[in-house]
């Protein structure tokens, strides 16, 4: 039986450290940071972590930039959710088309999503919605997109719930964050590949030591769209239903509940998050860690959440940019140590501005 996110944390919030006066709008820390955990070296989190400010804006005219994939030269590709097209934005805010990949039909929540460059730079990689599915496609790259080969395919496909962000982590796989189309009996299917994060090689098979031999690194998913490293443990950020975004830390083979539970309060087997939203101030997409601090976009929330991380705990998130850029969707790391942020405020659900949708230069 599905459990109501309402009645968990009715009981928890009494007992959740140091948060027994919280306002109902603040996020719920449910694993306190261990001051004796010992993260990797240069990832210990500051006990105050400095607040994100604007530098400037980079890029401006953009249609819903939905992902941010860096070059070794410091310029970023970017996809357009709507378009199809890859866009190269360079930190002088020179944008220029390097392809449109073919396919793309973007109705609803889906379109071009997310972007991944191979570590060698010659392969771009691009999760996207077409008229009959999900799907993950490889580029030749050689500062133009050559022709698309599909990796996977078939991966359930509805209006919203797509997932869709890649990266590649510290072991060299491409991870995929799959949404559970809708459907969250898919997610608790180990057969199935929606409500999902995928752990691949770079020709999209199984990679080696999955925990089930398939695709599939966890499960229990309803529509993860952020994913980040500290070092080696890996986090994702995770859209609720109505009640409870998250923040979940994700190990191999761990079920992180929907639709049996959504947020934290569940029995074993279910990975309780580690920090979770009310989704008026989250709707959480893209995520990024730097120095033991994770960066996380929200999009009805609209800012930034800033995270201090300590071994598999965290602190109290604060939010920056708090109604001021609109909604957030994509944070990326820049070579040169900055953050760039693209807004989302030409979406459906936006409202925006004569210079949206940007990238904008975060300092921290």
């Amino acid at each position: 039986m599905t459990l109501s996110r309402r009645t968990m944390l009715s009981g928890m919030l009494a007992t959740s450290l140091g948060l027994a006066g919280c306002a109902a709008s603040d996020p719920v820390v449910h694993a306190s940071a261990d001051p004796d955990a010992a993260p990797d070296a240069g990832a210990s989190p500051p006990a105050a972590p400095a607040f994100p400010t604007i530098d400037r804006t980079i890029a401006s005219g953009l249609a819903v930039p939905w992902s941010l994939a860096f070059l070794a030269d410091g310029a970023a590709l970017v996809s357009e959710r709507g378009t199809g097209r890859v866009l190269r934005v360079d930190d002088a805010g020179a944008v220029d088309e390097v392809g449109v990949v073919p396919g793309v039909a973007a109705r609803g929540e889906g379109g071009l999503l997310g972007l991944a460059l191979s570590p060698d730079e010659s392969a771009l990689y691009a999760y996207l919605s077409s008229e009959t599915d999900n799907r993950l496609v490889r580029m030749p790259f050689d500062g133009g997109l050559g022709t698309p080969e599909v990796l996977v395919d078939g991966i359930a496909l509805a209006s919203n719930h797509q997932g869709g962000r890649l990266r590649f982590g510290p072991d060299g796989m491409l991870y995929v964050t799959v949404g559970d189309a809708a459907d969250g009996s898919r997610s608790q299917d180990p057969d199935d590949l929606a409500g999902k994060i995928l752990r691949l090689d770079a020709d999209g098979q199984a990679a080696d030591g999955n925990p089930f031999g398939t695709r599939v690194w966890s499960l229990g998913h309803r529509n993860p769209q952020g994913l980040a490293w500290d070092g080696e443990r890996m986090w994702a950020a995770e859209f609720g239903q109505s009640t409870a975004d998250e923040l979940n830390r994700i190990e191999p083979g761990g079920n992180y509940g929907w639709p049996e539970v959504e947020g934290a309060g569940g029995a074993s087997p279910y990975v309780d998050p580690v920090v979770t939203w009310p989704t008026s101030e989250c709707s959480p997409s893209g995520l990024e860690i730097d120095r033991g601090v994770a960066y996380l976009c929200a999009l009805r929330g609209q800012g930034l959440w800033v995270i201090p991380l300590a071994g598999d705990g965290a602190g109290t998130p604060q939010k920056a940019f708090d109604r001021e850029l609109g909604r957030l969707r994509c944070v990326a790391l820049a070579p040169d140590g900055s953050l760039w942020v693209t807004t989302s405020n030409r979406d459906a659900n936006g409202t925006p501005g004569t210079d949206d949708d940007r990238i904008l230069r975060v300092v921290v």
